[in-house]
C-alpha cells in the first residue's frame, strides 16, 4: 500500500476550498449561504480521536510484541491494514471536507458582522482544525503500522554494497 502524500492532501484541500469558496460566492449572490453544521468539528474529532486510540493501541502492542514480553497480544496483519486503510480514507474525506469549510468560512469573513455568519464561520474555522487532527492522526497510524525496511534490500530491488 502507498504511503499518503502530504501533496495530495494539500491539493485536494486547495482545489475544495477554491470551488467551495466560488460556490458561496455564486450561493450567496442567489439567495442564502448554506449553513455550517455546529457538528461538523465535532464529528471530525470524533474520527480523529478514534484513529489516535487506534494508533495508540497498535503501537503500544507492536512495542510489547518486539520486546518479547510475556502475555503481549499481538497484532493480527490484516487489523493492522483496515487501521491504515481507514486513516488513508479518513485524511482523504477530511482533507476535501477541510477545504470545503475553509473555503465557506474564507468566503464568511466577509460579513462577520453579521452574528449568524459570525457563528458560521466559527464552526468552518473548528471544522477545518479538525481535519486537520485527522490527518496528523491518519499519519501517525500510518507511520505506527510502516513495515520496518528490509535490510537485505534498499527498495529498488538490488542489494546494498558494503
Amino acid at each position: 500500500m502507498r504511503e499518503l502524500r502530504i501533496r495530495v492532501l494539500v491539493g485536494v484541500f486547495v482545489v475544495a476550498g477554491v470551488l467551495s469558496w466560488a460556490g458561496a460566492r455564486l450561493w450567496n449572490s442567489v439567495g442564502t449561504l448554506p449553513g455550517v453544521p455546529m457538528a461538523a468539528p465535532i464529528v471530525l474529532a470524533m474520527i480523529a480521536v478514534v484513529l489516535l486510540a487506534t494508533a495508540l493501541s497498535l503501537r503500544a502492542r507492536l512495542k510489547a510484541q518486539r520486546e518479547r514480553q510475556p502475555d503481549a497480544k499481538g497484532v493480527d496483519p490484516m487489523m493492522a491494514a483496515r487501521a491504515v486503510v481507514f486513516g488513508h480514507a479518513s485524511a482523504l474525506v477530511a482533507a476535501l471536507v477541510s477545504g470545503m469549510y475553509g473555503g465557506t468560512g474564507v468566503f464568511l469573513l466577509e460579513s462577520l458582522d453579521i452574528p449568524a455568519r459570525r457563528d458560521q464561520a466559527i464552526y468552518a474555522g473548528l471544522s477545518v482544525l479538525a481535519g486537520i487532527a485527522v490527518i496528523a492522526t491518519a499519519l501517525f497510524l500510518e507511520r505506527v503500522c510502516k513495515l520496518p525496511e528490509d535490510d537485505e534490500h534498499d527498495g529498488t530491488g538490488t542489494a546494498p554494497t558494503t
